[in-house]
């Protein structure tokens, strides 16, 4: 359950030859039960493989299998089967933006709901190898944190130390950041930071104009993110996408849980 997905992208920061595998070619090699997690695949091809029972997550563009195309397939059925999409690309306004964040937080309390009535090992147990539904909402605060705090409040260290950042983030930044990434929070913990950092979104959305919108964010997200253009809309729409994303992972791997 951890992906950041389109252009709100990050530098490998600490980790060590990241690009080690960049152009090779691997020929009559059995890849079988291999798993690339936070990999960039960029142009790969595959030709004359066998991909039987192979699952990709992540985001996909110009994706095609036996010469089709099956990006616009793909995502027209996440589309019918998760409409939030669809209202998080028609934001425009400072009120589509308080209107998303509503649709999300009713999908929230709804799955946190449900995996509240799990035994607590459940609600820290992952689910082939993803983040926990636990873990997933400490990366949420995370999120929030860097991309509404830092950048839109426009401060300079608000990081919760239960907040959990992407695998690819350098442990050594994360530490810097008074991040524990070895903490074990109990359940209570977890939904306080998590209801706290919502709150924070909660008042920058009720405050927001369709001016505010634009205007720039000078800070980056956190260290080890690139230094490029943001703007108040930008930063919120990368919370948002996120919310909507984790959600959809957390929901489909609460119901592998319940199914236990």
């Amino acid at each position: 359950m951890e992906a950041q997905f389109g252009p709100h992208r990050w530098s490998a920061g600490g980790h060590k030859d990241t690009d080690r595998h960049r152009g090779e070619t691997f020929t009559v090699a059995d890849l079988t039960g291999a798993r690339f997690v936070d990999c960039d695949l960029t142009g790969v091809k595959i030709v004359d493989s066998w991909l039987v029972g192979v699952d990709v997550s992540g985001f996909i563009a110009q994706f095609s299998v036996n010469g089709v195309d099956v990006t616009e397939f793909v995502a027209a059925e996440l589309d019918r089967r998760h409409p939030e999409r669809v209202q998080l690309r028609e934001m425009r306004t400072a009120d589509d933006y308080r209107a998303m964040a509503d649709t999300t937080t009713a999908l929230w309390s709804a799955a946190v709901a449900r995996a509240s009535r799990l035994p607590e090992p459940a609600r820290n147990e992952r689910v082939d190898g993803e983040w926990s539904f636990a873990e997933t909402l400490r990366h949420l605060v995370f999120i929030t944190d860097s991309w509404a705090s830092r950048t839109v409040l426009d401060q300079p260290m608000p990081y919760h130390r239960l907040g959990l950042p992407q695998t690819a983030y350098a442990p050594s930044d994360a530490a810097a950041l008074g991040i524990d990434l070895a903490a074990t929070p109990t359940w209570a913990e977890t939904l306080a930071a998590r209801a706290d950092r919502m709150a924070v979104l909660a008042g920058i959305l009720a405050g927001l104009t369709d001016a505010e919108l634009l205007r720039p964010c000078t800070r980056s997200p956190a260290p080890g993110y690139p230094d490029e253009p943001r703007t108040v809309g930008d930063c919120l729409e990368v919370v948002l996408d996120e919310e909507c994303e984790h959600y959809r992972f957390a929901t489909r791997d609460l119901t592998t849980l319940e199914s236990h």
